[in-house]
């Protein structure tokens, strides 16, 4: 037994908080020798961020340790338990999943959303403070589901009015647009947009996320503000795809919805000058 956690997120934080100490190094003299801002490693020490592969090979290197750190980070990097609970067999599962198709209603999903975005959408419930920048961080962390070699095909439906709610700040709200129009031209991301124009729309207050998993099982994730489910009936399963597919046949082709994002951030104000 240790004295340690056996979270994989907390023990990351932990064993590079004791690497620093033991060697003698401030958090300041840490970014000074490394090569990175200071702050950066206060972040990782509290746990708010993981940091990127690049820094944690840097440190592990640093501090002589043959790949101890960077073990801890791989682990730390799949571990789940920063969702809340009803979350965590959902992620997995996305963890796992080859191909993903999404409808959304009233947020843009967050392997598509950016720092600020996630900051301002997270910050709008009842989440501050510490646990706030652990969802954040969490929820950035999804974005790599896109980025990584092997990564599942993903499409996603945006019902306008996701993209009509534009963020307090000026400049997080245009970095949101630019990161989906950057997305929509990768090869294996698909963007549309149904406009208000398709009339009446069928999943109106749910957004849905279906999965392909690697041995052709789909199941998918409803949630509203209140609540969310996994579903893996066939018969409600059934349903979701045939109301998604409708919806599919009455949104915008992916070059007109990118031309659409284009439009809006053209429109989007900039940020005020000094």
């Amino acid at each position: 037994m240790t004295s340690r956690s056996q979270e994989p997120r907390a023990r990351f934080a932990e064993e590079l908080r004791a690497l620093r100490e033991r060697n003698g190094d401030s958090l300041r003299q840490l970014g000074d020798r490394v090569g990175w801002d200071f702050s950066l490693f206060g972040k990782m020490e509290k746990g708010h961020t993981l940091g990127s592969a690049d820094v944690v090979v840097a440190l592990d290197q640093y501090f002589g340790v043959d790949g101890f750190l960077v073990t801890l980070w791989e682990l730390a990097l799949g571990d789940r338990s920063e969702f809340r609970e009803p979350y965590r067999e959902y992620m997995r599962l996305e963890s796992e999943a080859v191909s993903l198709w999404h409808f959304g209603v009233t947020r843009v999903p967050g392997v598509l959303q950016t720092r600020g975005y996630a900051t301002e959408v997270l910050g709008a419930g009842d989440i501050r403070g510490d646990e706030l920048a652990q969802q954040v961080e969490a929820r950035l962390g999804r974005g790599e589901l896109l980025t990584r070699e092997g990564g599942p095909r993903f499409r996603t439906i945006l019902y306008e009015a996701v993209l009509r709610v534009a963020l307090r700040e000026r400049g997080a709200w245009r970095e949101q647009l630019e990161h989906l129009l950057r997305a929509s031209e990768l090869p294996y991301v698909t963007i549309q947009v149904l406009p208000f124009s398709a009339g009446p729309c069928s999943l109106d207050s749910t957004d849905v996320m279906f999965l392909q998993l690697a041995n052709g099982r789909t199941v998918a994730y409803v949630e509203t503000a209140q609540w969310g489910e996994l579903v893996q009936e066939h018969t409600p399963l059934d349903r979701l795809q045939h109301a998604y597919d409708a919806l599919r046949d009455q949104a915008l082709s992916p070059a007109g919805s990118r031309a659409y994002l284009g439009r809006l951030l053209e429109e989007a104000p900039c940020e005020a000058s000094t």
